[in-house]
């Protein structure tokens, strides 16, 4: 895949994933997700520290990212990217998948089940992740 494609890509899938982040807790989107019980288990404050502190460091990717669209990633871009969207891949692997698929750690589940927004999410860490190795 051409370098040049492969960035184009790649900073459309961060600024989905930016974009889910950002908004995910706050605007209700039926069976995509579920704003009603996060606002009954959580305060505002809660809800916005949360959303400030998984955004901003996929923000500033997609920022940085941009700014460098037409050229190759520097070092420490493709480092930022590859460290921040790998531990959240490893995050959401172990948070949401394991439980479900190894019957050892079905007690983990809690209150966590997966929806369509998450889904969704994880299938676009996993493609930047892909991409990631045409992006240079």
């Amino acid at each position: 895949m051409n370098g040049a494609v492969a960035r184009d890509l790649l900073l459309a899938l961060q600024g989905l994933t930016v974009t889910i982040l950002a908004l995910q807790d706050w605007i209700p989107l039926g069976r995509f997700n579920r704003v009603k019980t996060l606002r009954a288990e959580r305060t505002f404050t809660q809800v916005l520290t949360v959303t400030a502190l998984q955004t901003l460091p996929f923000a500033f990717g997609l920022v940085c990212s941009s700014f460098y669209r037409y050229t190759a990633y520097p070092s420490w871009l493709y480092g930022w990217l590859w460290i921040s969207y790998g531990a959240f891949f490893l995050g959401q692997v172990q948070a949401w998948w394991i439980p479900y698929l190894l019957p050892s750690q079905r007690g983990r589940r809690k209150s966590v089940t997966p929806n369509t927004m998450h889904l969704i999410l994880h299938l676009t860490t996993l493609a930047t992740l892909v991409l990631l190795a045409f992006a240079r």
